[in-house]
């Protein structure tokens, strides 16, 4: 199912085959673009009749209902869920460039409320930080490229480094932004980038693309979905009980999350009881028994790193 917004703004359900209980594309066209009025009559044949639909919709919504977050760091970091889309009605002969910007949704900052879940005005906004565009790397292209496959920004890095020059889309953190997506028409006309440069472009934006910037998650559930959804955050899920039994334990190949560590510390806890009973056997000790046997072990977790050989030998021997 997607959404699409006609000229009047009403909406009506288009049946897709990629989820049968959500949508995941959504088609809106702004009047700039759309066939006839008064507007789209001073817009360019080449992006009069260019729509575009968000793709993974269905993700896009999740999120959105939750209050999405996106990271943003000095080093620059690289939004999810991604912002792809899928164009109709180039002209499949006419050159495109297809770019990105984010604005401000308003003059304010925020602080996030933990009893509360929820997110709170802390103030007026900062200095508004410098405006940029983020050109997709494949500009310009041909109409009949752009629409034969998913136009996807996966490149596009956010930063709060008011000083970074690596080309990353600038943000203030606890602040809200809106991402704008423009296709723009190369006119091979001498002088038109100028005479016509309000012809050849047209804007899209969808409003459950809105995100908070954030230095660091601060919904739980945004990060739990984030780790559910992200194909790059495989490290930080559980595994299947029945993956595992088929997973060999090498230094190379160690669960990680909470379910990897407890499962390490177990597989730790065996190695060093099952070492030193051994050992204890080894030495002598016959009267060996449970408490005496935990304890050896417990001295080795918490104190073999800074005590010495000689020092846990002592200590085995006062024990027995």
């Amino acid at each position: 199912m997607s959404i699409v917004m006609d000229e009047a703004g009403m909406r009506s359900p288009v049946r897709d085959s990629w989820c049968p209980h959500m949508p995941q594309t959504c088609e809106v066209s702004l009047p700039c673009c759309a066939d006839g009025g008064s507007l789209s009559s001073v817009k360019a044949p080449q992006v009069s009749g260019v729509r575009v639909q968000l793709e993974m919709h269905a993700l896009w919504q999740q999120f959105d209902q939750l209050g999405t977050e996106m990271i943003v760091t000095k080093a620059g970091r690289r939004m999810f869920p991604t912002f792809q889309v899928q164009i109709s009605g180039m002209d499949p002969t006419a050159e495109y460039v297809l770019l990105m910007d984010f604005i401000s949704v308003d003059n304010t900052r925020y602080r996030y409320a933990f009893h509360s879940s929820s997110w709170l005005v802390a103030g007026r906004a900062d200095v508004v930080a410098p405006s940029r565009m983020h050109f997709h790397p494949d500009s310009p292209a041909h109409g009949a490229q752009w629409m034969k496959q998913t136009v996807s920004f996966d490149t596009l890095k956010l930063t709060n480094n008011l000083l970074d020059d690596n080309g990353h889309m600038i943000l203030n953190s606890m602040h809200r932004y809106q991402p704008r997506f423009h296709v723009v028409y190369v006119d091979p006309a001498p002088s038109s980038s100028h005479l016509n440069a309000h012809r050849n472009f047209c804007s899209f934006s969808f409003p459950e693309t809105r995100f908070m910037a954030v230095t660091a998650y601060q919904n739980h559930r945004i990060t739990q979905l984030k780790i559910a959804c992200n194909p790059y955050a495989k490290g930080f899920r559980t595994t299947d009980p029945q993956d595992r039994a088929e997973v060999h334990p090498s230094p190379t190949n160690l669960e990680s999350g909470e379910a990897g560590a407890q499962r390490l510390q177990t597989v730790s806890m065996s190695l060093y009881v099952t070492g030193v009973t051994i050992w204890l056997q080894y030495v002598g000790c016959n009267n060996l028994t449970y408490s005496k046997l935990m304890n050896c072990v417990h001295y080795i977790l918490f104190h073999s790193s800074f005590h010495s050989f000689l020092n846990i030998i002592t200590h085995f021997h006062s024990q027995f």
